[in-house]
């Protein structure tokens, strides 16, 4: 029933050349102080997490894979430093979960970067997003070979019972190497990064991290939501996303980024309706076309601020005039920032919010710093195609 409601919404509507980006894929380093503004740094460290996870498109059904000592068809030889652990896919049959685990040596950040893909399937991406919640129980759960503390008990938790059982075989899969990894190397950060569903299994992943005594610092691109309101607020208190405030600091230092992008459906759903919530620790990208700057990426406040993503769930004009033109120009977000740009959209888009804009599928949910998804010599081709026209 919501899988249809979500196809007989998006029959309103096509997508047109207009909606293509339209720049060349060259990240930018321009900054622009502001409070809520990710410093240059921060930025850097995001554009190469973007390509870090862009890799893990190589594990899975393209069948092209990651071999040793870390060398693919992607970007791999961008990552000189970086020594293949191992990589995991655990097949459709068990939730289709993909991705690697690798260790960055000195001269690079000494980390154990554990990489969640997300999928190739846009049907199964979709059906995926009208899974039922279930209840949330936080590792180790009886699980005998907890090495942490026992975790504080989350109250009245609900949790995307596919997400959530995409970690768990997942768990089952990964441990062993990386509880090998961690003690190996005990100063390397433990840094997980995840893309669209593949942030949502990160997400999960970190919780668990965390109750084994490790600590992960998480980055996720396009991140759905994973639960209800009290998953959300458990997450906060986690990773103490609720103490960082206005503080440049500590926004710029919080060990959870979840980022956005304007005009991805996929942060907006499942939807609020059925159940589910945003946690905190966003920065939004409010530049639809590739590439962004510093002064596009800000960061956002509590855990579903008006003038990041949320603002967007049903933003649309409220005159009728608009359809007498070939195309429009209006803010994509409800109270939007007074620097962000406006954009130009097919006369009938308006009538979609875009929570429901699925064909950005293809586009704003794909366009990360680089537009993400294919294991392909230089990123994604069809980006580049799509930035020349």
């Amino acid at each position: 029933m919501r899988f249809g409601s979500i196809l007989n919404a998006l029959l309103l509507v096509a997508p047109t050349v207009s909606s293509l980006p339209t720049a060349p894929q060259v990240p930018l380093l321009n900054h622009v102080s502001s409070k809520h503004t990710i410093s240059p740094e921060l930025f850097s460290e995001l554009e190469e997490l973007a390509r870090i996870v862009d890799i893990a498109y190589c594990v899975g059904s393209t069948g092209l894979g990651i071999s040793k000592p870390f060398q693919c068809l992607s970007r791999c030889s961008e990552f000189e430093n970086f020594e293949l652990v191992t990589t995991w896919n655990t097949g459709p049959l068990l939730s289709d979960s993909c991705g690697y685990i690798a260790l960055s040596h000195k001269p690079s950040a000494p980390r154990i970067i554990v990489a969640f893909r997300g999928t190739y399937s846009i049907a199964n991406t979709i059906a995926d997003l009208s899974t039922m919640p279930q209840e949330y129980i936080p590792y180790p759960g009886g699980d005998a070979t907890s090495i942490g503390s026992e975790p504080p008990k989350c109250e009245n938790c609900t949790v995307h019972t596919g997400f959530y059982s995409s970690w768990r075989h997942t768990r089952d899969v990964i441990l062993p190497e990386l509880a090998a990894a961690v003690a190996t190397y005990p100063s390397y950060r433990l840094t997980l990064v995840g893309h669209s569903l593949g942030g949502a299994v990160a997400a999960l992943a970190s919780l668990d991290f965390l109750a084994r005594g490790w600590d992960p610092v998480v980055t996720t691109f396009g991140e759905p939501r994973i639960g209800n309101k009290a998953l959300a607020r458990y997450l906060d208190a986690r990773f103490e996303l609720a103490n960082n405030g206005t503080n440049a600091t500590a926004l710029n230092n919080q060990r959870y980024r979840r980022v956005t992008h304007i005009g991805d459906p996929v942060p907006l759903l499942p939807l609020e309706e059925w159940g589910y919530e945003m946690h905190a620790g966003e920065i939004f990208i409010s530049k639809p076309s590739l590439p962004p700057s510093v002064a596009d990426a800000n960061h956002c406040l509590g855990d579903e601020d008006p003038e990041c993503i949320a603002g967007t769930a049903s933003s649309s004009p409220s005159s009728p005039s608009f359809l007498s033109s070939s195309s429009i120009t209006f803010p994509d977000a409800v109270s939007f920032r007074s620097s962000a740009p406006s954009i130009e959209r097919d006369k009938w888009s308006w009538l979609v919010p875009d929570r429901l804009r699925l064909w950005q599928l293809f586009f704003a949910h794909r366009d990360y710093f680089w537009r993400l998804g294919l294991c392909v010599p230089g990123g994604d081709p069809f980006g580049k195609w799509a930035a020349e026209l």
